[in-house]
Formats: structure tokens, C-alpha cells, sequence
């Protein structure tokens, strides 16, 4: 006869002891019983136990080794840092400076090889990039031309969701520029020379339906003017183009038209921010006007699609200590940006938003 108590706790009887119980033909030694049976539990836990910490100790090697190997990734030859804008821009201008930090500070085994590629609003760079998938070795520095290119060009088939998000070094400002000789000191002052001169008012911007032409085409629209917009390859020509009289007026970026301003050749008439800049402080903002606009420039680090998390890692940490190096916060301040460190996922984030920011901003003026 069997009992229904597992096999564990079927012993035979032993005469005389006073601990047994019977169980039909069977008599249990409860004490010894439970002891044997206590002794293979034990057994069976620690053999359990045993196992886990095995798997454990193969996972940690695991993790140990991935990030051993994410800490020892260093570039093997020169890194190509694109810029996708012409000479002379701020976003030339801070590739330069943030490849100057990189080389002061020695973080990188391989120089940046800054390399300018310009046309088609950007196009060129994005479509490169995109070329150089799984390439560890090529990053780019953005203007919002990464939004707005891929927008208006679908045929490039470029997807900014794709690329590898590196690092977010600071939003750029605008502000409304005239040459100092045109006598014009105030928005409104612009607005009439504007009006009066109709489609002869030239402004010149870096690229078609970018940042500058979105901007002109918003003064445009609240003003009821009539700007004839001019594409220029990158912000530092724009600049030119107002100095020499050759434009009536630009949108740059502070980093941009600084040297002319100092120079007392350019006048800054109103920044498209919340608050007043600090290195213009006698320049009021368009909020401050009537006409609450606010629009910043991205200057990010991006690498290629596809990129090895163990270079993504590398780049991450590179650009971390530039951003928070005394020499990018000195740039910061003195050139007017703004804006925390993202990378990541975070950064990816604020892409995605930037994005549908600008698809709207471009129905609005009808070029989507």
C-alpha cells in the first residue's frame, strides 16, 4: 500500500518509538523524516543557489566585458567631423572650436577632420552621413536643416531617426540685423523702409526653407511685407552680403554678425527670444514688440546610422567634457547660446519633437 505523502517520508517502522505515527502498513518516523527531507531541500536549494550565482557571475563577465570594451573603443584613423553649412557659419565655427577643445584636451586617440558640405540646404551632408552607415569614424555637426531638408526633399529618403544621437552642444539665437548706415533703428523703422521697397528689399539667409527663410518668410506674414529672400551657403556669407551692402538686411546668428557689429557696421534691431540677450542689452526682443516668436538653432553632434554603440559610447564622452569644458561654457556665454547637454535617448527625444515642430512651421508657409 502506498501513501499519498511524498516518497521522501515513507519509512518502515521501528518498534518502540514513541515519535512514529502509523500509516496503514506503514509506520513514519516523523524527526528523521523531516530532517531527510529537510537535508534534500537544502540540497536541492543550494544546488539552485549554486546555478544562479553561476549564471550571475557569466552575466556580470558578460556586462564587465561590454563595458570594458565600450571604455577601450578609440578611433583608428582621422575622424571626418562634416559640417553641413559652408565656411565662415556659426555651425562651421563651432565645429572648428569644439575640434580645437577635443585637440587641447587630448580626448581623442585621432584628430577631426572638419569637412564642409553645403549644398542642396544640407543635403549633401545628410545624404553622406547616410552613405556612411555602420561607419565609426564619421560624425556631423547640424543646423535645422536636419529637420527641414529631409522634409521638404523626400526623395533623399533620409530618416533623422536613423542617425546616432551624440550629443546637443547648445540651442543659437537670432536676432533681425540692418547695416548701420541704412539709418534704420527700430523694428518699425524696418517695417516702412520694407514696405516702401517692396520686393527690392533683399534678405539673405543660409540655404532654401531653412532657419532664415523660415524667419523671413515669418516677418513676411505678421508684417504684411514683401522680402525677397537670397540663399547664401552658410551664415558667414550672409554676413558679408550685409556688410558690403549687397542685402538690406539678415536673420543671423550673434556668433555671425558679431565681428560687423563690434565693428559698428551692423545693428541688431530685435533677438527672436523670451528675454533680452545679455551681450545686447539695449536690444529689446520681438516679444517685447507685440509679436511673441520665439526660434532657436540646434548645434548638435550626430553620428551615422548604424554606428557601434562601443564609438557611440566614445563620442558621448567626448563631447560631455567639451561641452563642460571651460572653453565651450567662455563660447557659450559670449556668443549667446543657451541650452543644457542631451544625449541619447533624451536627444532623440528632442529631435523627434524638432521635427514636427518644423513639418508645421513649413505648412504654414505653404512649403510642405
Amino acid at each position: 500500500m502506498t501513501s499519498s505523502l511524498p516518497r521522501a517520508l515513507w519509512y518502515r517502522a521501528r518498534p518502540g518509538a514513541s515519535r512514529y505515527v502509523r500509516l496503514g502498513l506503514w509506520r513514519v518516523d516523523v524527526r528523521t523524516a523531516i530532517q531527510r527531507s529537510n537535508g534534500r531541500f537544502k540540497m536541492k536549494i543550494a544546488k539552485a543557489a549554486g546555478a544562479a550565482a553561476l549564471a550571475v557571475a557569466l552575466l556580470t563577465s558578460a556586462s564587465l566585458s561590454s563595458l570594458a570594451q565600450a571604455a577601450d573603443w578609440k578611433p583608428r584613423k582621422p575622424v571626418e567631423f562634416v559640417i553641413m553649412a559652408g565656411p565662415g557659419g556659426g555651425a562651421d565655427k563651432m565645429a572648428r572650436l569644439m575640434q580645437t577643445i577635443v585637440e587641447k584636451h587630448d580626448l581623442s586617440s585621432r584628430p577631426l577632420i572638419p569637412v564642409n558640405k553645403p549644398g542642396g540646404s544640407g543635403a549633401e551632408a545628410l545624404v553622406y552621413l547616410k552613405q556612411k552607415t555602420g561607419d565609426d569614424h564619421v560624425i556631423m555637426v547640424t543646423l535645422n536643416s536636419f529637420y527641414t531638408t529631409p522634409l521638404r526633399q523626400a526623395a533623399l529618403d533620409v530618416d533623422i531617426s536613423t542617425y546616432t544621437p551624440v550629443a546637443r552642444m547648445a540651442e543659437d539665437t537670432f536676432l533681425l540685423w540692418v547695416h548701420n548706415d541704412s539709418g534704420i533703428t527700430t523694428v518699425d523703422e524696418f517695417v516702412t523702409a520694407a514696405k516702401q521697397q517692396g520686393k527690392e528689399w533683399k534678405m539673405a539667409g543660409t540655404g532654401r526653407a531653412q532657419e532664415d527663410e523660415l524667419l523671413t518668410r515669418f516677418l513676411n506674414k505678421t508684417y504684411s511685407l514683401d522680402i525677397n529672400y537670397v540663399p547664401f551657403k552658410g551664415g558667414g556669407a550672409v554676413a558679408k552680403q550685409l556688410a558690403g551692402k549687397h542685402v538690406n538686411s539678415t536673420v543671423n546668428n550673434p556668433s555671425e554678425a558679431l565681428g560687423f557689429y563690434e565693428a559698428g557696421t551692423v545693428r541688431a534691431l530685435a533677438s527672436f527670444t523670451p528675454e533680452r540677450l545679455p551681450l545686447f542689452p539695449d536690444t529689446p526682443t520681438f516679444k517685447e514688440l507685440g509679436v511673441d516668436h520665439s526660434y532657436f538653432m540646434q548645434r548638435s553632434v550626430v553620428g551615422a546610422p548604424g554606428m557601434s554603440p562601443e564609438a557611440a559610447a566614445f563620442y558621448q564622452g567626448v563631447f560631455r567634457k567639451v561641452y563642460e569644458s571651460p572653453e565651450w561654457q567662455d563660447y557659450m556665454k559670449k556668443k549667446s547660446l543657451r541650452g543644457d547637454f542631451l544625449t541619447g535617448d533624451a536627444l532623440m527625444e528632442y529631435w523627434i519633437n524638432g521635427r514636427a515642430l518644423h513639418q508645421q512651421m513649413l505648412k504654414d508657409i505653404g512649403d510642405l
